[in-house]
């Protein structure tokens, strides 16, 4: 009897862990297509009885037209005009809105936009927090090299990697891990440490 209601518990767990990705997944692009919907309903509902189309239609076009825009102005500011006029616009935007220019280097740290600090940019590392002497490592992103060779990393707290501690640390307490992507760092941390073999089953490189 323990056999069978431990076979069907593992078997319901592993429904769940199918299927609740999945869930998650669809509700999160639901959340996202009805707050652009509502964000964009005024073009919507201008643009659906002018062409003649459905109001469903109408939304699918208008975010269309959206990332269409994204995209050409990602193009524009890899120009240097387009930078010029970029760097221009942040510079009126911080001082009208001073929340502008942290809400910007938020994003920007975690979308990876271009900055050697950035998150998605960095490199993995085994990081000794304690001090060189202290066997306890644990995983960070280096987000900055510093002149005298120190780094700060950023430690990600288990399961959520988006939250965690900034450390400044010396370098040899910091062991860097050249082939370890920080996609797979975040999947261990989010696993509570499941899959860490990669992490040590890969060559180091210890900075003295």
């Amino acid at each position: 009897m323990k056999r069978i209601k431990s076979f069907i518990w593992l078997t319901l767990l592993g429904g769940v862990a199918v299927v609740l990705p999945l869930c998650i997944l669809l509700l999160v692009a639901h959340w996202f297509y009805t707050l652009l919907s509502d964000f964009l309903a005024p073009v919507s509902a201008w643009l659906g009885p002018y062409v003649g189309v459905s109001a469903t239609a109408a939304d699918v076009a208008v975010i269309a037209g959206l990332l269409v825009c994204f995209c050409l102005i990602g193009l524009l500011v890899k120009t240097g005009v387009g930078a010029w006029i970029h760097r221009l616009f942040e510079g009126v935007l911080t001082r009208v809105a001073p929340g502008y220019k942290t809400i910007s280097d938020v994003v920007g740290q975690f979308l990876g936009g271009g900055s050697t600090s950035s998150l998605l940019s960095g490199e993995v590392a085994l990081a000794r927090i304690y001090g060189p002497e202290v066997p306890a490592t644990v995983t960070v992103i280096v987000t900055a090299k510093h002149a005298n060779g120190d780094y700060s990393v950023f430690m990600p707290t288990a399961p959520i990697p988006t939250s965690g501690v900034v450390y400044h640390l010396p370098a040899n307490c910091v062991q860097l891990l050249p082939h370890v992507s920080v996609e797979s760092a975040m999947r261990t941390i989010i696993a509570c440490g499941a899959g860490s073999q990669a992490l040590f089953d890969t060559p180091v490189a210890t900075k003295q």
